[in-house]
């Protein structure tokens, strides 16, 4: 999910122990390691065997737990797995220290390739998002379909409530945010977040704010969170700035495999208006636009996300490899 909340230090590749991460009923961890990142991975085991690989990349300050309303649905159709990308979730910083755009979708690659599970139904929200375009569009060999909630990509005039986001990206900001706010309690902050990346906040069930409290208190005791959060931040902003063959537009051009976009008209992060755009550069595109949904709109809406899915893959002849089991919207 993408977040405001945000504290800067040094990144460490040896994360801390802290409070255990939530697991879902019927999901499970595991740890991957490979050459200069560790990566937690967040899977359901697939109701048969054969069905599709899918892989879900998170926004900025989020995770795979962002994706957990999502993945049952889905249960007949592909076999789920969502990763927590370097820095975040439970995974720890990436070595390098390198959380660009670029340095994520390497990360993404990188999995994919020793899980040797392409092509995959690649999902992404945010970041999440931006990341998987670059991902599609230099290795099409990995993904099957794309699938982005409210994709990252440049916006020339980017939205008032999205500037405090931004404004991360500058160096020190973050150390200021973090004193200014270090009196914050974690209730106070997952509240803000809500009230940023939701259309209603008050979709939000009790058990939902409590558990993501929770999440907030444990993110908070890892040295590297504001680190994460405010490098991961200033590779947005660079990545809005490239030009020519490496922009994520020119990139979004190249994707060639069938792409849903989804888009909130309450989004306060991603503008609304950018769903036209974006329906015109990819390829082969299909636009589900929410107008009530705010920035996670599989989150928010997940039924409306999986179906849309579903049609995504009838229409593509997708649907014929999962067999007789349905999407549970």
């Amino acid at each position: 999910m993408s977040s405001t909340e945000l504290p800067s230090v040094l990144a460490t590749s040896v994360a801390p122990r802290v409070g255990t991460v939530r697991v879902a009923e019927g999901e499970r961890l595991r740890t991957v390691g490979l050459p200069g990142i560790t990566l937690t991975v967040r899977s359901r085991p697939p109701v048969r065997e054969g069905l599709p690989p899918a892989l879900y990349v998170h926004g900025l300050g989020g995770s795979s737990q962002n994706w957990s309303a999502l993945m049952p649905l889905l249960d007949g159709l592909v076999d789920s797995e969502a990763v927590d990308l370097p820095g975040f979730g439970d995974s720890p910083p990436p070595d390098d220290g390198d959380y660009s755009v670029t340095g994520h979708a390497r990360a993404v690659i990188r999995f994919l390739d020793a899980a040797e599970r392409g092509p995959v139904h690649l999902f992404g929200n945010s970041l999440g998002g931006a990341v998987t375009t670059r991902v599609a569009a230099v290795r099409p060999d990995l993904v099957r379909t794309l699938t982005l909630v409210s994709p990252a990509l440049p916006e020339i005039r980017v939205q008032r409530s999205a500037v405090p986001t931004a404004l991360l990206a500058l160096p020190g900001v973050a150390g200021l945010f973090t004193r200014f706010t270090k009196d914050w309690s974690a209730e106070q902050r997952v509240r803000g977040v809500t009230a940023l990346c939701y259309g209603d906040p008050g979709m939000v069930t009790p058990e939902g704010f409590r558990n993501a409290v929770e999440e907030m208190e444990r993110r908070l005791a890892l040295p590297y969170f504001w680190d994460a959060m405010a490098r991961s931040a200033r590779g947005i902003v660079n990545a809005y700035t490239l030009g020519g063959q490496h922009g994520l537009w020119r990139q979004a051009e190249r994707v060639l495999a069938p792409t849903l976009l989804v888009y909130g008209g309450r989004d306060q992060l991603v503008s609304y208006r950018m769903a036209q755009r974006a329906a015109r550069a990819f390829r082969d595109s299909r636009l589900l636009t929410l107008p009530d949904a705010g920035h996670v709109a599989m989150m928010e809406y997940p039924e409306t996300v999986a179906t849309a899915f579903r049609e995504l893959l009838a229409d593509t002849g997708e649907l014929a490899d999962t067999g007789p089991t349905s999407a549970r919207s």
